[in-house]
């Protein structure tokens, strides 16, 4: 079974460029046959004219109208894949849901909790090799960001754009998150199963301990890494005139958010995972990794197309191959090769 397809579909769209040479082109084919009728009936004009073709400057634009297209596929590079492969992994299911509150922003841990966290994120994508990850985003809700996938280019690429702004009501619903992340994994899949949540842990609102439990009653693990230091720091924010400043209670003092360790650890003890504390050196990352690495790895069926193979030559070759066709057919007749006809025709 063969699979077709453009590399580069963008380039599809220069083949607008036809209906717009189509209407100038009769357009233009209008004007000359009213300037030949000011200077008298065609009909006679035609015969003080022996040589002038009426179909061949239409052959020509014909001609150079399916030049171009050819071009502008060629250009599109059309490709055929050839083989239907069913390619075997074996790996998990990973979930990670990430805390985008404004009090990720603080800075006691380089450059802040939540540029430290996605940075993480990052190098844990580039270790995973045949899992499916997942991306879930929470403050006061919790959404999903990407859905369980084994495309990590696509993963960076959504990490990339994650910011507080993302989840307008602010919050840690670390519960929601994890009740979202247990609905987002594989329907019915059998193959092992974790949540990362990343968080501070701070202003904590629900009920995260008693979803972990549940998580794990599913055979999910709930692991969690806490942003932040014990002794915390404040929340910068840009005032309206563009000064920078911090987070103040009601009473005018700089607002200090602090790392809920007890409570993150209690979590992960319900999920039957771990917890880890980041600081300024590392994120703790690498161990949440080693605890997913010794899961036992289930196998993951998925099917690509592969091998695809250009054919962008066959195309620009018959485009070459019409213009000169175009360029040695002649809008007059050839009183030389008067009895050759190329395309059979009274005119």
């Amino acid at each position: 079974m063969e699979i077709f397809r453009f590399a580069n579909p963008e380039y599809l769209t220069a083949l607008i460029i036809i209906p717009v040479l189509i209407i100038i082109f009769f357009i233009f084919r209008r004007k000359r046959n009213n300037a030949i009728k000011q200077f008298g009936n065609p009909e006679v004009l035609q015969s003080l004219m022996p040589n002038a073709s009426k179909s061949r400057p239409g052959w020509k634009f014909t001609i150079m109208l399916v030049a171009i297209a050819l071009l502008v596929a060629g250009l599109a590079r059309p490709q055929f894949g050839a083989k239907l492969q069913k390619v075997k992994r074996k790996g998990i299911e990973l979930i990670i849901a990430l805390d985008v509150s404004n009090s990720m922003l603080a800075e006691d841990i380089q450059p802040n909790r939540l540029g430290r966290a996605k940075r993480a994120i990052s190098l844990l994508t580039e270790r995973l090799s045949n899992d499916k990850i997942g991306l879930i985003v929470f403050a006061g809700d919790a959404y999903v960001q990407m859905p369980i996938t084994t495309d990590y280019t696509s993963a960076k690429l959504f990490l990339s754009s994650i910011n507080t702004s993302m989840v307008p009501r602010q919050g840690t619903a670390i519960g929601s998150a994890i009740d979202l992340a247990i609905q987002s994994f594989t329907p019915e899949s059998e193959s092992s199963k974790a949540i990362v949540v990343i968080t501070d842990g701070e202003n904590h609102e629900d009920n995260a301990g008693d979803m972990a439990e549940q998580a794990a009653e599913n055979d999910i693990v709930v692991h969690t890494i806490g942003m932040g230091l014990p002794e915390g720091g404040p929340i910068p924010i840009t005032k309206s005139n563009g000064q920078k400043d911090f987070k103040r209670d009601k009473n005018g003092e700089v607002v200090v958010t602090k790392l809920n360790e007890e409570m993150l650890q209690k979590i992960a003890a319900a999920g039957g995972g771990e917890y880890v504390r980041a600081n300024n050196t590392e994120v703790g990352i690498n161990a949440i990794y080693n605890e997913i690495n010794k899961m036992e790895k289930t196998e993951l069926e998925s099917r690509i197309y592969s091998e695809y193979n250009d054919q962008f030559f066959y195309f620009i070759a018959a485009a070459l191959l019409l213009l000169l066709v175009e360029v040695l057919l002649l809008e007059r007749k050839n009183k030389f090769l008067k009895n050759f006809r190329l395309f059979k025709t009274n005119a």
